[in-house]
C-alpha cells in the first residue's frame, strides 16, 4: 500500500479523545476543545472548575466535572486531585474508550495513567503544558518534588505540547525530568471559517490631539502591569488611556473594581469571547501590552502570549520587552514597539515623541505580514488530529489491517 494510502486509513479513524482540563473555566481550554472538534475528533471532557464553566451548554462533547480548585491555592489543588483519582473511575463511567489521552497542565497528567488504565492501559498520554508554574522552578525542596513528580506522571507520555521554543530551551530540556518528542502549538486565534485569513487589518490611527489608547486583554493577572500602566496613564493626564478587558485574577486583585474606580483613564470592559470579539476589541485600540512580569525572570520571559498573535492579526501593535521570547520574535519580523525597560517615565517619553508617521509605518508593516503567521485554520486543525491519531494503537491496528488486506486492483 502506498504511502498515500496508509495515510488514508489513519485519516478515516475517527479519534476518541479524552481531554483531562485543568480548568474549564479557561478561555484557552475552550480553544483546544474547538480545534480537537474541528480536526474530526470525538471528546470527552473531564475536569476541574474555578469559576464559570465555559464549556457548559456545548455540543457535540461529553462532559464531566472533576471538582472545583482554586486559583493560587496549591494545597487545595492537590487535596481535588487526589480527591478526584479515587473517584475517577465513577466519573468517567460509561465514557467512549479514548484512543489518546490529553493531559493539560500537572495536575491533570497526575491523573492521566489512572485514566488509561482504567481502559486498559494502552491508552497513550500527551503532556499539554503551555505555561511553567514558578514552583516548578524552585531550587528548594517544593520544586525538586513537584519537577520529580512531573517526571513519574510523565515518565510514560507519549508526547508533550507547548506553545513556545523558549520552553522547552529553558525548562523541559535542562531541567525537566521528561525527554518527549515535542509539539509546538503556538497560541494563534483559531480561524476556521477563513475569514480573518482574507480580510486585512482596518488601520486605526490616532486624531490629532486624541490619546492613545493601549489595551491590556486576555489573563488580568500581573500587579507589576497595573502599576506600571495606571501611573502611565496618570502621569500622562488624558493623552494615554489604558483599556482593560479579560478574566481578572481573584487573588492578584480581590479589589480590582475599586482600583479600577480610582485611576484615571483607565477602563475596564469584562470578559469577552475569544475569537468572537478580537477584531472589535484590538481595533478599538493603538496599541497592545505583550509585556508580563507575573512570573518575572522565569515564564514570563518565555511565554509567547494569545495577545501576541490576536493584537497582529487586527492591527495593534504589539508592547514588548525586547529581552523576552515575545520580543525577540517581534524583532525577528521588524515588528512592535520594544522596550529596553517598562516603566512608566520611559514609556511615556516614548509616546510623546512618537509621531502618527512613525506610527501609520509600525502598523503597515505589521499588516505586511502574512496572515497565516497569526492564525489558526481549520486544516491545521486536521493535522493536529492525525498527528494525535498515529500515537493510537487503534490507529495502527487500522492502518497495519489495511497494508494486509488490500483492496483489489480496479479493472
Amino acid at each position: 500500500m502506498s504511502a498515500i494510502a496508509r495515510q488514508q486509513e489513519f485519516d478515516d479513524v475517527t479519534l476518541q479523545i479524552l481531554y483531562l482540563a485543568h480548568d474549564l473555566s479557561d478561555p484557552a481550554i475552550r480553544r483546544r476543545v474547538t480545534m480537537l472538534k474541528a480536526g474530526g475528533a470525538q471528546l470527552t471532557v473531564a475536569g476541574f472548575v474555578r469559576d464559570e464553566n465555559r464549556l457548559a451548554g456545548e455540543t457535540g462533547i461529553d462532559l464531566r466535572v472533576l471538582g472545583r480548585t482554586a486559583d493560587g491555592r496549591l494545597g487545595q489543588r492537590i487535596a481535588a486531585v487526589a480527591k478526584a483519582k479515587f473517584s475517577l473511575s465513577q466519573v468517567l463511567k460509561n465514557i467512549a474508550p479514548p484512543d489518546v489521552i490529553l493531559a493539560r497542565n500537572l495536575e491533570t497528567l497526575a491523573l492521566s495513567g489512572t485514566a488509561a488504565r482504567l481502559f486498559g492501559g494502552d491508552v497513550p498520554v500527551v503532556y499539554e503544558c503551555l505555561d511553567i508554574h514558578r514552583l516548578l522552578l524552585d531550587r528548594g525542596v517544593k520544586g525538586r518534588v513537584l519537577r520529580a513528580a512531573e517526571g513519574r506522571f510523565g515518565r510514560e507520555a507519549a508526547m508533550l505540547v507547548t506553545s513556545s521554543p523558549a520552553f522547552v530551551e529553558n525548562y523541559f530540556r535542562p531541567l525537566s525530568h521528561l525527554h518527549l518528542p515535542v509539539l509546538l502549538l503556538e497560541n494563534k486565534v483559531l480561524d476556521l471559517d477563513g475569514h480573518m485569513a482574507e480580510a486585512a487589518p482596518e488601520p486605526k490611527r490616532p486624531a490629532p490631539g486624541e490619546a492613545w489608547r493601549i489595551g491590556w486583554f486576555g489573563a488580568i493577572r500581573c500587579r507589576k502591569t497595573w502599576e506600571i500602566l495606571s501611573r502611565l496613564a496618570e502621569e500622562m493626564r488624558g493623552c494615554v488611556e489604558i483599556v482593560i478587558r479579560g478574566r481578572v485574577s481573584p487573588k492578584e486583585f480581590p479589589d480590582f473594581a475599586a482600583m479600577v474606580e480610582k485611576a484615571p483613564h483607565v477602563t475596564f470592559h469584562g470578559t469577552y469571547r475569544n475569537p468572537e470579539d478580537l477584531a472589535a476589541i484590538y481595533r478599538d485600540v493603538h496599541f497592545a501590552w505583550a509585556i508580563d512580569f507575573f512570573e518575572e525572570g522565569l515564564n514570563s520571559e518565555w511565554l509567547l502570549p494569545n495577545r501576541l498573535y490576536e493584537a497582529s492579526l487586527h492591527g495593534a501593535v504589539p508592547i514588548a520587552l525586547a529581552r523576552t521570547e515575545t520580543g525577540r520574535f517581534l524583532a525577528a519580523r521588524g515588528l512592535g514597539l520594544l522596550l529596553t525597560d517598562a516603566d512608566p517615565q520611559t514609556l511615556g517619553a516614548l509616546l510623546t515623541a512618537l509621531p502618527a508617521e512613525t506610527y501609520a509605518t509600525l502598523q503597515q508593516t505589521l499588516a505586511g505580514v502574512e496572515r497565516r503567521q497569526w492564525i489558526t485554520t481549520r486544516a491545521d486543525c486536521e493535522a493536529l488530529v492525525r498527528q494525535l491519531t498515529v500515537l493510537s494503537p487503534r490507529a495502527r491496528r487500522a492502518a497495519d489491517h489495511a497494508l494486509s488486506h488490500p483492496l483489489p486492483a480496479e479493472g
